[in-house]
């Protein structure tokens, strides 16, 4: 079974204005700023807390000019957040000062929703149990008001039957209630405070989604190495989901492969992080490369858009 989610990345149409929202409005740590390892024409932005811990991070493939992404069946259409107990009428003042329109959430009483410049549906849950995480001194929020890390996802199939079998009996997932949106699952919650939602709902005969700015690429949950990481790969063969081999990430090793309704997912292991390749204090602070993109370096930061 999975502790939890890794990461989650989505897609973005500009990289100043991801930048400027997920830092200055949301107050997390951009941790890593590197590019698409399969297209280093694009940046890859990796936005967590202090050290980028596993279960803190959100990526972003800034592609400028691609369209909006389509809400529908295999795709992930929420992202929700851990905020303290206690914090989310501070929260609301805040987005309001920043102009940032908000509404009730769907993942509980106390969870606020609100979108990303791109349109990419958020929500922050208060939760007793959030785990404390280790402050940013350059954040925006105030510490007592930190996100901590994620509280799930929200995603949509055509019929839930095989996905949740699948979440169930292949990732260890266990219901854990039912929702007017759909049926709700628990990851296996470990360490405490981090477990990980999956709130499944059904779009019977609709239109498929499909990945635009705007829209999660895919979901990583947790493994903690890669002796564990492979098997979990041997476990998907058995199951029949296509798995990919193993690919060097640099900060991460991973494998991808797709639920029954079609939402990517990706299994990532703990190790290196994301101080592999610069310093804690110096997260985010310069473009990394992978070392076989290094001969590329004048031509990739010739292409890129400076933010």
């Amino acid at each position: 079974m999975t502790p939890g989610i890794h990461h989650v990345t989505a897609v973005a149409g500009s990289a100043r204005r991801t930048v400027d929202f997920y830092t200055g409005v949301l107050g997390l740590r951009l941790v890593k700023k590197t590019v698409n390892f399969d297209d280093p024409g694009a940046y890859h932005l990796y936005f967590g807390d202090r050290e980028g811990t596993p279960g803190t991070i959100l990526t972003f493939f800034v592609w400028p000019g691609l369209p909006s992404g389509r809400s529908g069946a295999g795709k992930v259409l929420t992202v929700a957040w851990r905020a303290p107990e206690g914090s989310l009428g501070e929260w609301r003042r805040r987005l309001q000062r920043l102009g940032v329109p908000a509404a009730p959430g769907r993942f509980g009483a106390e969870a606020i929703s609100l979108q990303d410049p791109d349109g990419m549906e958020l929500e922050l849950v208060a939760t007793a149990d959030a785990a404390p995480r280790t402050p940013w001194p350059g954040s925006t929020v105030d510490p007592d008001m930190t996100l901590r890390g994620f509280h799930g996802i929200r995603m949509a199939v055509g019929s839930p039957g095989p996905s949740l079998r699948f979440l169930e009996q292949t990732m260890g997932m266990r219901v854990v209630g039912e929702e007017t949106s759909g049926m709700r699952l628990a990851s296996a919650a470990q360490p405490p405070g981090a477990a990980s939602f999956v709130v499944l709902e059904e779009r019977p005969g609709g239109s498929a989604g499909f990945v635009g700015t705007g829209s999660v690429h895919h979901v990583a949950w947790r493994t903690t190495d890669e002796e564990s990481q492979l098997r979990w790969r041997r476990r998907l063969l058995e199951a029949g989901r296509p798995v990919t081999e193993v690919i060097d990430r640099i900060y991460f090793r991973s494998i991808y492969f797709r639920e029954p309704g079609g939402v990517l997912f990706e299994i990532a292991t703990d190790s290196p992080g994301f101080a592999a390749d610069e310093p804690v204090e110096a997260l985010g602070s310069s473009l990394k490369l992978p070392p076989w993109l290094e001969s590329e370096r004048p031509q990739i930061e010739a292409a890129l858009p400076a933010f």
